[in-house]
């Protein structure tokens, strides 16, 4: 990809503002988002760069779609890029979510599980083309493709918490044994210019946050820092992001009698319902807070506590892989590290996208009817989502 251009930080914001109101179905339904919009019609960077900001949000803490949203940024835009990326792509489910913690319950009764239905069946078209169309590109060969069938094993049936991380590893030792003596073609062009000094900063201030704000919690009180320590800690604890944080959401608001169970579920089905990252889920349950009369400035408080950490870890690592993936060795690896991914959106595409929505034939003939209309009849994937989702809803 050697005309891509630099960006604007408006434009940036734009286009992930759409994305934040069409991206229906989950981190990995978000991840077919983005490879169809931003990588394949906008050009904002090559599959193999894709591929390795997935690799590192997978490997990293904090909500892994949101992370590549924001690398995605980083590399269209710059800093400020990735900034107008994240709050983009965020603003429309945290508002939402916000609206809902002080509303009636949305999306309940008949209509709101079928219009979930409908949605997640939809996702699964949209997952089954990322994995087709980086298949194509990153697991073309023999070699290649064993490296995604091992991933996708270690994904099913390994340890839930590690396994992507684990498959991910696996493969980069994969790549640097199987590929070491194939001659790696001149690295592409410059992922990301950027400042060290920023990552190394983003860097020190993570684990400053995570050491410091439970010691402030403790001596100095106060529901805010209280909360802020807790969203904190669950978002740089959890590896994957999305479903994988909500135990340790629920140990920390519903285990003190911060949210009630019933509150903390019904927000959870209607987060899974909206579009954008899960992780605003925690605006939804910073606001439902009892006792505090400050419910909005919680909501905010959960949200960006759950969502810093992660976009701090993927500031601080960004820059340095730049200058790393130019080395033999690590081009190498990274062969097998992008074959893993796709065994790892084959694993995802499988479960829980179609384990928990492809229920009978029915659901099976709209999947194939929106997987159609997006790689034969080249749809956008906002068009398909809106029409699918209508056309199930009349039918069902």
């Amino acid at each position: 990809m050697h005309d891509r251009q630099k960006g604007s930080v408006l434009e940036v914001f734009l286009v992930c503002l759409r994305l934040g109101c069409v991206s229906f179905g989950g981190p990995i339904a978000h991840l077919g988002y983005f490879q169809k919009e931003l990588v394949t019609q906008r050009r904002w960077c090559d599959e193999d760069s894709f591929a390795e900001i997935i690799a590192l949000g997978q490997s990293l803490p904090g909500p892994s779609s949101s992370q590549v949203c924001f690398g995605l940024g980083i590399v269209r835009a710059g800093w400020l890029g990735g900034v107008a990326a994240w709050t983009g792509f965020t603003l429309p489910s945290a508002l939402l979510m916000l609206g809902f913690a002080f509303g009636t319950a949305l999306l309940s009764g008949r209509f709101g599980v079928r219009l979930i239905h409908g949605l997640q069946i939809v996702a699964v078209a949209v997952v089954a083309q990322a994995v087709l169309t980086m298949q194509r590109s990153l697991a073309p060969d023999r070699q290649r493709i064993a490296i995604a069938l091992v991933a996708l094993a270690v994904v099913l049936f390994g340890p839930t918490q590690f396994a992507t991380l684990v498959a991910i590893v696996g493969g980069a030792v994969a790549g640097i044994v199987m590929f070491r003596s194939i001659n790696i073609s001149q690295a592409k062009p410059a992922m990301i210019q950027a400042s060290k000094t920023v990552a190394v900063i983003c860097g020190l201030v993570f684990f400053l946050l995570l050491v410091s704000l439970p010691i402030a919690a403790h001596f100095a009180g106060g529901m805010e820092i209280e909360a802020l320590s807790a969203f904190y800690r669950s978002g740089a604890l959890v590896f994957g992001g999305g479903h994988v944080v909500l135990p340790l959401l629920e140990n920390a608001v519903v285990a003190p009698g911060w949210v009630s169970q019933s509150t903390f579920l019904s927000g959870y089905g209607a987060a899974q319902a909206l579009p954008g990252p899960l992780f605003t889920f925690g605006a939804f349950l910073g606001a439902s807070i009892h006792g505090s009369p400050h419910r909005i400035l919680l909501g905010l408080t959960g949200l960006f506590g759950l969502s810093a950490p992660g976009l701090l870890a993927m500031a601080a690592v960004l820059p340095f892989w730049e200058t790393l993936r130019k080395i033999q060795s690590v081009q190498s690896a990274l062969r097998g590290v992008n074959a893993a991914v796709v065994g790892v959106l084959i694993a995802a595409l499988f479960t829980p996208l179609w384990t928990s929505t492809v229920r009978n034939s029915s659901d099976f003939w709209f999947a194939l009817a929106a997987f159609t209309l997006l790689t034969v009849w080249k749809m956008q994937p906002w068009i398909v989502v809106c029409g699918v989702s209508v056309l199930y809803l009349l039918v069902r």
